[in-house]
Parts: structure tokens; sequence; C-alpha cells
């Protein structure tokens, strides 16, 4: 089974949780090609806001987004739509660090009127999987590496650096899972 690990950065403001406000800026992702093996190949893409276009210096300071790297960027449904692409034909299944990830892509979907793929419904939580594995309970992935002994990479709250370490947790989370028959099954044609 092929695993796309993937990691959205999106607009925000300090004290402010409203997801329908929030748009995402950059998609990063990951493929595994089996479960305990290191990422095959990356995507990685900003993407220009249109709701509220400007990043705010809350955002920009939490994920070393500039505002240039957004103003010079492709709008939702163009990077969407490379994404898809990218991932290519299945079986695979989505794998993110929470719901989050997920819920935002629907939201934007929504307001880019672009069709959510219902091949994206197979989607594993993997903080969900860490928390009842490891007893370790609304635990962000900062301190999931920590937990299971594996060090931060990169940038942490970028897109394409969170993804990658996500994958760590994956090799450990999804051979467990597949070997209980945790894996919820997939479509194996378009």
């Amino acid at each position: 089974m092929r695993y796309i690990i993937f990691d959205l950065e999106a607009t925000c403001w300090q004290d402010v949780r409203d997801y329908n406000r929030m748009e995402t800026i950059e998609i990063g992702a990951v493929e595994l090609l089996e479960a305990s093996a290191p990422h095959s190949r990356e995507f990685s893409s900003f993407i220009r806001p249109v709701a509220e276009p400007l990043l705010s210096d809350f955002c920009k300071e939490l994920t070393s987004i500039r505002q240039s790297d957004v103003d010079k960027a492709e709008y939702f449904g163009s990077v969407f739509y490379e994404f898809i692409d990218w991932i290519g034909s299945p079986p695979f299944i989505l794998c993110s660090w929470g719901g989050y990830d997920m819920t935002q892509f629907k939201i934007d979907c929504s307001r880019h009127k672009v069709e959510f793929p219902e091949r994206f419904e197979a989607h594993i939580n993997l903080k969900k999987q860490f928390g009842n594995n490891f007893n370790a309970k609304k635990c962000g992935m900062k301190r999931a590496l920590s937990i299971a002994g594996l060090t931060i990479e990169g940038t942490h709250h970028r897109g394409i650096d969170d993804a990658r370490n996500i994958a760590k947790l994956a090799n450990i989370l999804l051979p467990v899972m597949e070997t209980s028959g945790q894996i919820p099954e997939v479509p194996t044609t378009e």
C-alpha cells in the first residue's frame, strides 16, 4: 500500500480559531511506498490566499512563510490539481497528523468550487493512532517525536518539513496498523 503523508499550513491569526476563515497557503507531502519505508518523493507548493490575501504577522512568524511566497504562488484550484496529479492513481491512503488537514481541504474545495475527490475519504489520523498506541492523547507532532525517541528536523509549521517528520512517526505506526488489520479499505481504481 502507498501512503501519502501530507501537512497543510493555513492563514491564521493569534487567538482566532475560525476554520472557515482560514485558507491553505502550503501543501507539503511525502510518499511512502511501504509502511516502514523511507519516503520516496515529495510535493511542496505554496498557495495564494484569496479570502484574506495578506498574511498576519502571527502567521508569518509561526510558519516562516513570507508574503512574497504566497503572492507569487498559484491559487488553490491549480495547486490542488497538481497535488492530485502528483499522487497518481489509486490505491493509496492519505495520512495526516490530526483531522484538521482533511477538514481544511474540504473547506478550501468548497470555497474554490473544486470537487473533493472521493478517493481522499480513505484517511488515517496518525495523531489519533499515536495517542492510542502511546497513551498520549492530544499530543502534538513535536512532542510525539520526542516520545518516540526521534528528533524534529527542518522548520516546525512548514508543510513539507512537518510532512517529513510525520512520515517518521508513520513508519512506526503504519506497520502496527497493517499487522492488526486497522488500515481502511481503499478503492483500487479511479
